[in-house]
């Protein structure tokens, strides 16, 4: 009997352990509401949290209160009817214990998702914005950064940090670019405090955002997710890439003839530095006598500095590097990126150079294809007001040569990862509108897209049970090298995807086709795709019907003798061409497809193409290309033309 005794007595003892825990819960609220939150005004409002089963939780906001109680599982939520925009307000919720959540604001809510574009901060592109960050100062202007979390399994209740921060000159560098520039445009139109919740990681693709129900129509993206269930598979996947890096760079690291002769002074590659090759930067040294080479290759200049510049804390720009650089300036460590696409801005402390024999060395890892300095981007040294030229003639040596770094798998980049991690947690959260960047990392696969976005956008509105909630997104802006003739262009496919989902209602799409940089995926100009972002809204989500929105979008072509007349939408005012000559970029083809550069022409608003070896044209195409640099359709009111492509 004594052991069937002291069982009864432990379950007894837990049982009640476990009553007086459950009893004594205290009331918790998801991370998005907390203090500074920005409200969604004018619809019902949903306040919810967690308590104890059966516990009476009231809210007291605004001389009104509210109740409820929590179902068997701790679960609470409250209505809240209606609020007209304004604030600052404070927020009391009761239970067992109390939470005041302080500086509430009501206005606009807006979420912004997508990859890097959306992510890219205001520090990033400072250089373009000085003046607006070092004064950026707006309380009613507020963002929320939902923390990197995924889940193959099943949507979190809720994100795992973060906080709402209001924008000021110490945190402007954090906000999105696109969608600071977004909300401040429409404070200034509408005067209400806009909340930004950015939810965005670089490199996703769209299928890691949408919901396992939502890819039961795309088989192939649901097989692997059901693959990435089981989570000692992705464990191993995330060990295993970690053991790949580390060994590569290690070895790396081993081999290097530079890193070898910093631990034995008695090894000389540093020596006779006269004696290495020379090369010019910027450039890919593939071009320039180096080789086809992974691994690491230093670099060394000398420089004199003028007397003006001495005595100062000074900035060096090196572009952008292919892919990792150590950066040592006097023998000085200055800095380090670890991969290829920021730009490097490093600071040179003040009192490090001397008016002669500086000496600049760079160490450049290479880990997979071509490396080097990425052309026309800033090599210099500054003080603000003078230059100092680091371009030119450079002298290099190897370090290591290595096989390329083996392939690994970005686990958070797999399906529906994201959206169960990041945007489910969300969706009791009532907002405004979404705005996207994003569709880099799907080029090549155009046709999915087509029906994939729409289907993003149908799966978000359901679950935010709206199903008119506007939905503005970026096209893809221009970027690579330009080409001298008609070609294909992955690209362009996926442009005309993102055309072809504003058939979705209530969708509006910011033409960036003038906005990118040929050798940046991440082009500074980010205000003016905020401000068209803000111009899509403005008809869209706030029913302005007299607002030119949008550029010249295609509508219908007819085919006339030898040429063909092009109707389109959103001409404003009337089309022009923005730098005041003929129209560039128009593409003909006849039964056999093969495009070749037409002649066109406004008229009546409306654009004739046609050339004269084409003598029965089917087809049209305009800025199909991956840079299509000198397109230069527009409306009167500013806009470029979106690519399209017609006939098909």
């Amino acid at each position: 009997m004594r052991p069937r005794i002291n069982f009864l007595l432990t379950t007894m003892l837990l049982a009640s352990f476990l009553m007086f825990d459950q009893s004594n819960a205290q009331i918790s609220l998801p991370k998005l509401i907390s203090d500074g939150m920005v409200l969604q005004r004018d619809v019902k409002l949903t306040i919810w949290g967690w308590a104890s089963s059966g516990e009476k939780v009231e809210i007291d906001f605004l001389n009104k209160k509210y109740s409820s109680v929590t179902d068997k599982n701790g679960n609470w939520s409250i209505t809240i009817p209606k609020l007209k925009s304004g604030g600052p307000f404070d927020m009391v919720i009761k239970g067992k214990n109390e939470i005041v959540i302080k500086n509430i604001l009501i206005g606009d809510v807006w979420v912004c998702g997508g990859q890097s574009n959306m992510q890219t901060n205001m520090e990033r592109i400072r250089d373009l914005y000085e003046s607006e960050v070092s004064s950026a100062s707006n309380e009613k202007i507020r963002q929320f950064i939902v923390p990197q979390k995924y889940d193959f399994n099943q949507p979190r209740k809720d994100i795992s940090g973060g906080n709402w921060i209001s924008v000021s000159p110490s945190t402007i560098q954090n906000f999105s670019g696109v969608a600071y520039f977004f909300a401040k445009k429409l404070f200034e139109r509408y005067g209400v405090p806009i909340g930004l919740i950015n939810t965005a990681i670089g490199g996703t693709p769209a299928e890691a955002w949408v919901s396992e129900e939502t890819l039961k129509n795309f088989p192939t993206h649901l097989e692997i997710l059901n693959e990435f269930k089981n989570e000692k598979f992705v464990n191993e996947i995330i060990s295993n890439n970690e053991k790949i890096s580390r060994e590569w760079i290690s070895n790396l690291n081993k081999i290097d003839l530079g890193y070898a002769s910093q631990r034995d002074d008695s090894l000389d590659f540093f020596e006779n530095i006269n004696n290495w090759g020379e090369i010019n930067i910027p450039g890919f040294w593939d071009e320039q006598g180096v080789g086809k080479i992974n691994g690491s290759v230093w670099f060394i200049k000398s420089f004199a500095v003028p007397k003006s510049m001495l005595g100062k804390e000074l900035k060096l720009y090196l572009g952008r590097i292919v892919d990792s650089d150590s950066t040592f300036i006097n023998s000085k460590f200055v800095g380090s990126v670890s991969y290829q696409y920021p730009p490097r801005k490093y600071k040179i402390p003040a009192g490090l150079l001397h008016e002669e024999n500086n000496e600049i060395v760079v160490r450049v890892v290479n880990n997979i294809g071509r490396g080097g300095f990425i052309k026309d981007k800033p090599y210099y040294i500054t003080d603000g007001e003078q230059k100092l030229d680091l371009s030119g003639e450079w002298k290099y040596k190897v370090g290591a040569i290595v096989n390329p770094h083996p392939p690994t798998i970005t686990v958070h980049y797999k399906p529906t990862g994201l959206y169960n991690g990041m945007v489910a947690p969300l969706f009791n959260y009532s907002i405004k509108g979404v705005i996207w960047y994003q569709g880099e990392s799907n080029t090549g696969k155009a046709i999915e897209y087509q029906s994939l976005m729409p289907a993003l956008i149908n799966d978000w509105r359901k679950n935010w049970k709206n199903k008119n909630l506007p939905f503005l997104y970026v096209q893809l802006p221009n970027f690579m090298e330009t080409n001298s003739e008609p070609v294909e262009s992955q690209w362009a496919e996926l442009r005309d995807a993102q055309l072809k989902t504003l058939s979705v209602p209530n969708t509006g799409m910011a033409v960036a086709i003038d906005l990118g940089e040929w050798n940046d995926i991440h082009p500074f100009n980010k205000k003016d795709v905020g401000e068209r972002l803000a111009l899509a809204a403005q008809k869209i989500a706030y029913s302005n019907k007299k607002i030119v929105h949008s550029g010249p979008i295609y509508k219908s072509m007819k085919i006339n003798d030898n040429s063909v007349i092009l109707s389109f939408e959103n001409v404003g005012s009337g089309l022009m061409t923005k730098d005041g000559k003929e129209l560039k970029y128009f593409a003909i083809a006849g039964e056999d497809g093969k495009y070749v550069w037409a002649s066109a022409k406004i008229e009546n608003n409306k654009v004739i193409v046609w050339n004269d070896e084409v003598k029965n044209p089917k087809f049209v195409r305009y800025a199909w290309a991956n840079n299509p640099e000198g397109a230069n359709l527009y409306n009167k009111e500013g806009l470029p033309a979106s690519p399209f492509q017609a006939g098909k």
